[in-house]
């Protein structure tokens, strides 16, 4: 799974990595989060209905399907991350995988040990060349009774890598750059590109014990990826 990650760079930044224009122009953008959490709004990557360009805009994370009658049916259910096996299949998924498909801007993410007693020492992964990346993603939109839209998303998640198969079963789909308009295609509703669904490539990603304070969700700074040396160098961690 995934539930939380970090997202660092300005609107500019952001959307010159991924070639989007932000929608609208001067649309406000949150400061860097080096723990971002579900319920919070993210900047998003998807594909214009009317140009065909990419967009960039906020959305929450954790998925309201568009067929909900009210809010509060989704409080309580885990719709932050898709797995890629259901995601064509399972009720909340399958229309929005079929033409609502975004990239989600990291810069890192975390995960904990799936066995263990909290609180559990979180662990950061990053590419090993530093880059930015994308989590493959979903999206949908929901209007309430006031007839106010509501933006949403959600990561997609597979089975792990072997780097990550030391701390969790499964991780977030990240995808190659060279994917991104494969992924974002709007027109490709029957063949489903389903098969960018994989685990990322183990040597290309780095693993490191992170400061735990990333445990609460209070804590946003940059001192969350330091690494937590000591610990390691005594044995305590799988590093």
């Amino acid at each position: 799974m995934c539930g939380r990650y970090v997202r660092r760079g300005d609107k500019q930044k952001i959307a010159e990595w991924f070639h989007a224009e932000p929608s609208p122009a001067d649309m406000p953008m949150p400061d860097d989060d080096y723990n971002v959490a579900p319920t919070t709004y993210q900047p998003i990557i998807r594909q214009s209905r009317d140009t065909g360009a990419r967009e960039l805009v906020l959305a929450r994370w954790g998925l309201v399907p568009f067929f909900t009658k009210d809010i509060q049916e989704v409080k309580g259910l885990s719709t932050i991350n898709a797995r890629a096996e259901t995601i064509a299949t399972a009720k909340t998924w399958r229309e929005p995988v079929k033409k609502r498909r975004c990239l989600i801007p990291a810069n890192a993410f975390y995960e904990w040990p799936k066995a263990g007693k909290a609180p559990k020492q979180p662990y950061a992964f990053e590419l090993v060349n530093g880059s930015p990346f994308a989590f493959a993603g979903i999206w949908d939109g929901w209007k309430d009774a006031q007839g106010h839209w509501l933006q949403s998303f959600a990561v997609v998640t597979t089975e792990a890598n072997e780097l990550m198969a030391r701390i969790h079963p499964r991780m977030p789909v990240i995808l190659h750059p060279r994917d991104y308009d494969r992924w974002l295609d709007r027109e490709e509703k029957e063949r489903l590109p389903l098969d960018l669904l994989r685990p990322f490539d183990s040597e290309a990603m780095e693993m490191y014990a992170a400061n735990p304070k990333v445990n609460n969700v209070r804590n946003t700074g940059p001192e969350l990826l330091k690494r937590v040396i000591a610990a390691a160098e005594s044995g305590a961690l799988p590093l």
